[in-house]
């Protein structure tokens, strides 16, 4: 079976049903009749099905990803349970909602059962409902016997190939068989009711004062049109429509989206919200959302259109357009163009871009060198260029710094599409600012602490995966990212350094596969040669994991996402390295003859410098170079043939070193690699 976890249903479900306060039960609740307007004007009442054997009223959103994906469930419960004696009607009790809006929801998700409007709120508050969508199971008498979820196919966090269990289904099949309603009650996850504020404004906290420019500065840049976010925040009566929302996610810390623990290191891109902001924002919703003077309300957010990088040098699309499922899951695709890049290209800056963010919940550019297969799950993780998310910004790398496209190399698109109710087209694209070669000072580069052999037991619900990298040679940190599959729980970066001293970098102690980020340290820290990074990982095999596959399953690594991977990518930057030196120079002689120069730049106090390579077995006193010169400089000409050779450099004949000026290296040693010839 395959499942994937969608970043809509988490921003917009939040913690669903489960968090905070348990509503009051409307079980045995005699229902009134009630007279609503449909989107297209007409009226109906409950007395209209009293010729019903039973009646499923579901409240329903037009934003909310949860009403959207579940629509067409509600039409098929219609078709399957209409024969049967049983109407559907659907309810739109949110302020915010339009006629249009809610026209347009029935149109994309071909709804014919009646959808009506109910502006006050007043029905809402005869049944008790709480969220959208939610599930009202009425028998022949009107009274309450189901309250609750539609079935168990998407909750939080999560979302099931198929549902284990069909709630509404299962209630009006032992409705209509006479019996009891065996599970009357499954608490529905999903977006809170836009309710009409009853209680009157009071206080100084206003919304143009104090509450917009917090909005704008933490939410808005999801929260807009165009963009991911399923609802916007933009103006006062989105706020106010929204403020129950915004409440739960805020005080249960789910947006702004943000996992690592704030005990340890500093990041340049954290996206919490400061305490004192969030206190500004409860505070006025705890006091009935006063509006203030619009007038005074700061200037909107002006958002970059297009590209967020510069002019690219470089566009590249899908190859193909890929259409998303109305429903069901859809495992992570892969789309690989030829670039057609004959030499090896340094990019400093790229974006990433959905062609649909409707249904991207991410987004990958990544590279395949030639030989490797640009379709395997590691690749994207491996050699990544450019990451979307919702609001993460496009990857600017730092000054003097690059990352390189090895000749050849085919370019890739790894897609998470969640669907959302209505089939859906897509045909993402990337752009890439080339970096001027000279100024180019060192390649970030991305190294990785993995373990392939792990075999998690059935049930076990904190299970322990270690991995390690060790830093050969002195390198500094700039970002570091997890990545583990559904049964990820947490995960730790520890560096424990050569004098002894242990530090925690990063600590993520709730991990969320539907959140793939990338910590960037404020300051990149120097990791000195013979630092290790330890990295620890847990996994949740048991079944209270509702994002679990197969509680039953022994889990080893795999690439789908019922499988596991643990992996700690960093990106990183080799210390001494300064590609501005250049590569070796080399220079045809007669016949096949060529003469290769290659000059080390020592570091103050250095004696003595040695070449060694695959040219003479890798000789450690074979080739002494002439120097230091002024310059610290030390150099040495070789004759040599065609071919790829592998060399190092023995410094004062105690320690080795790559070439800082040459980015090719291979193999455990980081071994320097010059290929001579007609097509070097």
């Amino acid at each position: 079976m395959r499942w994937f976890a969608s970043w809509l249903l988490l921003l917009a479900t939040s913690a669903g049903a489960l968090g905070g306060e348990t509503p009051a039960s409307p079980l045995g609740r005699s229902i009134e009749n009630f007279k609503l307007q449909d989107f297209r004007g007409a009226w109906h009442e409950l007395d209209d099905w009293s010729d019903k054997q039973a009646v499923v009223i579901a409240f329903l959103g037009v934003e909310c990803p949860l009403a959207k994906l579940y629509a067409p469930r509600l039409v098929e419960l219609a078709e399957e349970y209409g024969p049967r004696g049983v109407a559907v009607v659907g309810i739109d009790a949110n302020q915010q909602d339009s006629l249009a809006e809610i026209a347009h929801y029935a149109r994309i998700h071909h709804v014919e059962f009646p959808l009506l409007k109910d502006p006050g709120n007043r029905v809402a508050d005869q049944f008790g409902a709480v969220r959208t969508p939610e599930a009202f199971v009425l028998d022949r008498r009107r009274v309450v016997r189901y309250w609750g979820r539609i079935d168990d196919q998407y909750g939080i966090g999560y979302a099931r190939e198929r549902p284990q269990r069909r709630d509404v289904a299962v209630a009006l099949e032992e409705l209509l068989a006479g019996k009891t309603v065996s599970t009357p009650v499954a608490l529905a996850p999903g977006c809170h009711i836009g309710r009409i504020s009853r209680k009157p404004p009071t206080g100084d906290i206003t919304h143009s004062k104090d509450v917009a420019a917090i909005l704008q500065r933490r939410c808005a840049e999801c929260h807009r049109p165009g963009q991911a976010a399923p609802f916007e925040l933009a103006v006062y009566r989105d706020a106010a429509s929204w403020s129950e929302m915004i409440r739960e996610v805020l005080v249960e810390g789910r947006m702004p989206p943000w996992h690592a623990n704030p005990r340890f290191g500093e990041f340049s891109n954290d996206r919490r919200m400061p305490d004192e902001e969030k206190q500004t924002v409860l505070a006025w919703i705890d006091n009935g959302m006063p509006e203030g003077d619009a007038a005074a309300s700061p200037p909107q957010t002006k958002f970059a259109e297009g590209w967020r990088i510069s002019k690219p040098d470089f566009e590249v699309r899908m190859p193909k357009t890929f259409a998303v499922p109305a429903k069901g899951t859809v495992e992570f695709q892969y789309f690989v163009v030829d670039p057609g890049f004959t030499e090896d290209v340094w990019v400093q800056e790229a974006e990433v871009r959905p062609g649909n963010r409707a249904v991207v919940h991410h987004l990958i550019l990544y590279y395949a060198e030639p030989g490797r297969n640009p379709k395997r799950g590691e690749a994207p993780l491996f050699n990544a260029i450019a990451i979307y998310a919702p609001g993460l910004p496009p990857a600017v790398f730092p000054p003097g710094t690059a990352k390189r496209i090895p000749a050849g190399s085919r370019l890739g698109f790894e897609v998470h599409y969640t669907s959302n109710g209505s089939e859906q087209l897509d045909r993402s694209f990337a752009g890439l600012v080339f970096a001027d070669r000279k100024q180019v000072k060192q390649e970030l580069r991305t190294v990785i602490a993995v373990n392939t052999q792990f075999h998690i037991p059935p049930g076990d619900a904190a299970y322990r995966v270690e991995a390690e990298y060790h830093f050969d040679q002195d390198m500094r940190l700039y970002s570091m990212l997890p990545h583990m599959h559904l049964r990820g729980k947490a995960f730790r970066f520890e560096a424990v350094f050569p004098d002894g001293r242990q530090e925690t970098l990063l600590d993520v102690p709730r991990y969320d596969f539907n959140w793939q980020y990338s910590y960037m340290l404020a300051k990149p820290k120097l990791m000195p040669q013979g630092t290790v990074i330890r990295c620890t990982a847990k996994f949740d095999n048991s079944a209270d994991n509702l994002a679990n596959p197969d509680p039953a399953a022994t889990v080893g690594w795999g690439e789908t996402t019922a499988e596991e991977m643990m992996i700690g990518r960093m990106e990183a930057t080799v210390e001494d390295q300064d590609l501005r030196l250049g590569m070796p120079q080399v220079r045809r002689l007669e016949g096949d003859q060529y003469e290769a120069t290659f000059v080390y730049r020592a570091a103050a106090g250095v004696k003595s410098v040695h070449l060694a390579g695959s040219f003479n077995d890798f000789s450690d006193n074979s080739h002494p170079m002439q120097g230091p010169d002024r310059q610290g400089r030390f150099r040495l000409t070789l004759k040599l043939k065609p071919g790829v050779y592998e060399y190092r450099y023995r410094i004062d004949d105690r320690e080795w070193r790559s070439d800082p000026g040459n980015p090719v290296q291979v193999g455990y040693y980081r071994n320097s690699v010059l290929k001579i010839g007609p097509k070097r």
